[in-house]
């Protein structure tokens, strides 16, 4: 069934225009508010844009710039996932991070960067010595000058949790609407009404979560914007699940002003991967993989663990960060007009969200005046992590499709069906990890369209889906 269209006979308190892990993380903050809640998202499926690729660690913000936006929403949004992942069955690998000197410069880096950790309320950090990083991660290649540890820099699943933040607001009243891009809209005094591809929507307040679009929707709603985004695409490579075993840690560069640099780290389903890098682009709609940057990725990546160079790729990808001109968010709340821009939220995202939609509902505060739900219901999404029980371990399953991942048909079938259901391949493959894997679909794409033949919006190509 396709999603509800607008209903323009209907004024809701918000509309949220885009379905990334930010505007997925507001409207559940704002249902659970006891807001009325409509999310539009332009793209077949949620999770489509910037957040469909980072690097799915869960930060504390240990570097962030102390004092800043960005600093406190991700503190708070760390928070806040720590105290409801269990309720939302949510993964958490609480891996820790190494944050690691490889020459001069950095070495002498490191106690500032320590000292800005602390500012930042991370005070759980400990220094170590070169002997020491390598006790504790003995792959490690020779060069290690010395390291810090921080040890509540976690690994997470970066689309099981925006998919739970939208999924508990849906259970609790919000409306989702896909394939509705927003092409204008008034204010007229007391509501907005937006006019988009799915017909007229009114709503008292506008909360602009465009993501790589952001700017462009400020300056189509209310006449002007305050940043531009600058897109800053991040490629990554992916091994297969034995390189695992080769780290404990998140393995961390000492940050530069631009970027966190490039990560070695294991993922929550078992692999290890290697990135992201940082290269300015101008397109906001496609992030090529270039060869050259890709080898030069591995390289990188056996010049940190050796013994990764003898390991083979499961995976490549590429993801778009929306940067600005600026080092911070920017959040601006537009009160005479009812509308709040959330921009240029970076690599951080995926940890900030939940802060940065507890801080979106503060500057709310006035607009409109709601009770919270006084019991909320808590959905639980499916466990994709290797270290938690799986479908494929369990009775009456369908039999397993992806062999892979181990994904089952009734994994497929329950991502297939209910108020957020997967409407693409793509958004099958986020809430499933069906052809994910080594094989990159080869042997289940077959029965997979079988499956799921009549029941996309976004058929899967070559399938006969009629």
């Amino acid at each position: 069934m396709p999603d509800t269209a607008p209903a323009p006979d209907l004024c809701h308190d918000a509309i949220i225009i885009g379905g990334g892990v930010i505007g997925c993380a507001i409207a559940r903050r704002l249902t659970l508010e006891g807001w009325n809640v409509a999310l539009l998202e332009k793209a077949v499926d949620i999770l489509d844009g910037a957040s469909k690729g980072n690097s799915a660690i869960l930060h504390t913000g240990f570097d962030a710039p102390s004092g800043s936006l960005e600093q406190q929403c991700v503190a708070d949004g760390y928070a806040e996932y720590i105290d409801i992942h269990r309720r939302l069955n949510l993964s958490l690998d609480r891996a820790g991070a190494l944050v690691i000197a490889w020459n001069d410069a950095e070495e002498a880096a490191l106690p500032a960067l320590m000292d800005q950790a602390r500012a930042n309320g991370v005070t759980d950090i400990a220094p170590l010595s070169a002997a020491q990083t390598r006790e504790l991660e003995p792959e490690l290649a020779q060069g290690v000058r010395a390291s810090f540890r921080v040890p509540r820099e976690y690994l997470v699943d970066p689309w099981s949790a925006p998919y739970a933040y939208l999924m508990q607001a849906v259970v609790n009243g919000a409306r989702v609407v896909r394939n509705c891009t927003v092409s204008g809209g008034t204010y007229h005094g007391d509501h907005w009404q937006l006019e988009t591809s799915r017909g007229a929507v009114r709503s008292r307040v506008v909360i602009n979560a465009a993501g790589l679009y952001g700017d462009h929707v400020d300056t189509m709603l209310i006449g002007q914007n305050t940043y531009t985004i600058h897109p800053r695409k991040g490629q990554f490579v992916v091994y297969d699940k034995p390189a695992a075993a080769l780290t404990r840690h998140i393995l961390l560069p000492v940050p530069t002003k631009v970027t966190k640099g490039i990560v070695v780290c294991r993922t929550i389903w078992g692999n290890l991967l290697v990135g992201p890098t940082a290269e300015e682009q101008d397109a906001r709609d496609t992030a090529t993989l270039d060869p050259a940057t890709l080898d030069s990725l591995r390289q990188r990546g056996a010049e940190i663990l050796p013994a990764l160079a003898a390991h083979e790729l499961t995976a490549l990808y590429a993801g778009l960060r929306p940067a600005t001109e600026f080092k911070d968010y920017q959040i601006s709340a537009h009160a005479d007009r009812a509308y709040v821009s959330v921009g240029g939220i970076r690599s951080t995202g995926l940890s900030s969200a939940l802060g940065t939609a507890r801080h979106v509902h503060k500057l709310c505060a006035g607009l409109i005046e709601r009770a919270p739900l006084p019991a909320p219901h808590w959905p639980q999404v499916p466990n994709l992590a290797e270290d938690g029980p799986r479908d494929w371990q369990c009775a009456g399953n369908g039999g397993i499709i992806c062999h892979c991942e181990k994904v089952t048909r009734r994994d497929i079938e329950t991502a297939l069906s209910g108020p957020l259901r997967a409407t693409s391949l793509a958004g099958l493959k986020r809430r499933t990890r069906v052809t994910m894997g080594r094989c990159q679909g080869n042997y289940c794409v077959a029965p997979l369209a079988d499956i799921t033949r009549g029941r996309l919006d976004q058929p899967i190509p070559g399938a006969d889906d009629g």
